[in-house]
């Protein structure tokens, strides 16, 4: 409960700043659609850019969708912050042709019932306790009984287009509509990421994503415009066998051009990185065991199963830091169903 009010505390902050219409550069408005998918990726940090090839591949890198040869679906819950977080992802992709993928990626970040107070502070000195609006009132109460609840939505829509060039180089985009809403609030934003993905030699793989490439506007129902300014995320994964499996290591880093000084790993200028990195060992295609270290420098462990046509994968991460103590662990699990059947599979 105290959390959730702390919650409505930052809520009425907010909403106090989206009042004044302008358009201004927001650091952090689009921040909920970096959080990341799929329990494989997670698990390997997000390093994920070069390694995707499947259906997640709308999100790391629409490239890389085409590398995909059967329809595929995929379900992703995650909780954080002692259930007080939930996040939600679901995407579909579906060869077509020889060359093209198409997908359709859907992201869900809510936090449901937090206490609105806005209308519930009234002058507890009257017997018909009125509602009042000054907080330095000495007779200034919380009447419970007025207290209601809203949420706080931020929803993205991902569709996404793939096309492999030739055996070594594949490039792709996303359409992706934005929609936040905070109490009676709201605000719809629509932006364009562009991918590329590039093999110089067998079994190594070097992508690219720029996100939001054109400057993504986000229009607040209040008259304030925030806008999300270009990301670019750039990795490199091989692949070798080991041991009766396979071994891939990967690295990536996020180029922000936000004068992201504290929030980043290191920076030069206004030009910040953050980096990830990852490292997973598949024995026969079947098991696979991952770690990882991700962007707010968090060590991550995982594992996966594959099964004929469905695929789990588990993710968790721990917040490290005295400041993060209380911190609930983060666990993810993903299902990926694949259609793995010949008059799926992907054909000239």
């Amino acid at each position: 409960m105290l959390n959730k009010i702390f919650f409505a505390f930052l809520v009425v902050l907010f909403t106090f700043n989206i009042t004044n219409g302008q358009t201004v550069i927001s650091k952090y408005a689009g921040e909920f659609m970096a959080i990341g998918v799929g329990g494989r990726a997670l698990s390997m940090g997000g390093a994920y850019v070069a390694v995707a090839n499947d259906v997640t591949a709308g999100y790391y890198n629409p490239a890389a969708l085409s590398r995909i040869n059967y329809p595929q679906i995929t379900l992703m819950h995650d909780e954080r912050y002692g259930n007080l977080v939930n996040y939600n992802y679901g995407a579909v992709a579906i060869p077509y042709g020889s060359d093209m993928s198409f997908g359709l990626s859907i992201m869900r970040l809510g936090i449901d019932g937090i206490p609105d107070t806005r209308n519930a502070l009234v002058d507890a000195s009257n017997d018909d306790k009125r509602v009042i609006y000054d907080i330095m009132n000495p007779n200034a109460r919380i009447d419970p009984a007025k207290v209601t609840e809203f949420s706080n939505q931020d929803w993205a829509f991902y569709l996404t287009f793939a096309k492999k060039v030739d055996e070594n180089f594949s490039y792709g985009a996303n359409f992706k509509i934005i929609r936040r809403d905070i109490a009676e609030f709201g605000a719809t934003g629509i932006g364009f990421d562009v991918g590329a993905l590039y093999s110089p030699y067998k079994d190594l793989f070097i992508g690219a994503n720029v996100q939001d490439i054109t400057t993504t506007l986000v229009a607040w129902s209040t008259g304030r415009n925030e806008l999300i300014t270009p990301t670019a995320k750039i990795g490199a994964a091989y692949s070798f066998d080991f041991l009766w499996g396979k071994v891939i290591p990967a690295l990536d880093f996020d180029v922000r051009f936000e004068n992201r000084k504290f929030a980043s790993t290191f920076h030069l200028g206004p030009v910040s990185f953050d980096v990830h990195s990852g490292f997973e060992y598949s024995f026969k295609n079947i098991v696979s065991i991952r770690a990882g270290y991700n962007d707010v420098k968090q060590f991550t462990v995982g594992a996966g199963v594959r099964f004929p046509k469905l695929n789990i994968d588990y993710s968790f991460a721990k917040f490290s830091g005295s400041a993060l103590d209380n911190l609930d662990n983060t666990h993810r699990i993903s299902l990926t169903l694949t259609l793995e059947e010949p008059r799926f599979l992907r054909h000239d």
